[in-house]
């Protein structure tokens, strides 16, 4: 990708602005200036539009928030709704809860290529880690190896070495066929072209779990390889309960049948879904 191809950050967030502040002050101070930060909320309060007011107001990175009425889990629909009013030719989805290095949005511009989406990986942080960071009491950039390792022996990452070592676009990334693991719509990237011509993300999808997958499986189907971002575009991931999964199994199976009759377009997405 050319150094200066704009690139749209799409963070999603719901009523959670200590940790959207945290993702928010991660963007400001990445290496790479040329990109933009549209915040696709899904009906958040009042707090969450003054944490971007606050983070906007500092920085010459634009930022704009992209919102609709609390009405359920809306994830694809506010997602679709911040890629029609997004600029970039190239998108990284990002959540609200998920801190990038400063790296992250170089990483994600070294590894584009045409006809390719990027699925990046991620460290999970424990809940006291968490609750550290949110309250400002430590801070997740800058600190050392050992303090890392700390965290790693009393079970507050799940990893760290990734923290430190970086892998060049190796040929290992490429992904051969559609395989489900490393899926996370929490950090993936593709070409603005290729979100088009599948539709974006499918609103039909109700419940938590896999309109990710069925988002990289349409792709896949229309002829989008894949690379994994691993060693390269990891997120910190702050701590939350999980949501409730009742509906993961019903949503995996129409992932499958998409994957068998080759799907391409979400029944509800940009055009369909009457993003704006």
């Amino acid at each position: 990708m050319k150094p200066d191809t704009l690139i749209s950050v799409i963070v999603s967030t719901y009523n959670r602005p200590d940790a959207l502040e945290l993702v928010l002050e991660g963007c400001l101070a990445q290496s790479d200036r040329h990109f933009e930060i549209v915040i696709a909320d899904d009906g958040s309060g009042p707090a969450t539009r003054e944490v971007v007011e606050r983070s906007s107001g500092r920085s010459q990175i634009p930022v704009k928030h992209v919102w609709h009425p609390d009405d359920g889990f809306r994830l694809a629909a506010i997602r679709n709704n911040a890629i029609a009013q997004s600029r970039g030719e190239y998108l990284i989805f990002l959540d609200g809860d998920c801190v990038p290095q400063r790296d992250f949005v170089a990483r994600h511009r070294a590894l584009a290529a045409a006809g390719t989406v990027v699925t990046g990986s991620r460290i999970l942080l424990g809940p006291r880690l968490t609750a550290r960071a949110v309250a400002g009491e430590v801070a997740l950039d800058g600190q050392s190896f050992g303090f890392w390792l700390l965290q790693r022996v009393t079970g507050q990452v799940n990893k760290f070495i990734s923290l430190y070592l970086r892998l060049p676009d190796i040929a290992k990334r490429r992904v051969r066929g559609f395989v489900w693991r490393g899926i996370k719509g929490c950090n993936l990237a593709a070409w603005r072209s290729d979100v088009f011509a599948v539709n974006g993300f499918d609103g039909s999808f109700v419940g938590w779990g896999h309109e990710d997958a069925d988002f990289v499986a349409r792709l896949h189907n229309a002829g989008v390889s894949r690379k994994n971002g691993f060693l390269a575009t990891e997120v910190l991931h702050l701590w939350h309960a999980e949501a409730a999964r009742d509906r993961e199994g019903q949503n995996y199976n129409r992932v499958l049948a998409r994957l068998a009759d080759g799907t391409t377009r979400a029944e509800k997405g940009i055009v369909d879904g009457a993003a704006v």
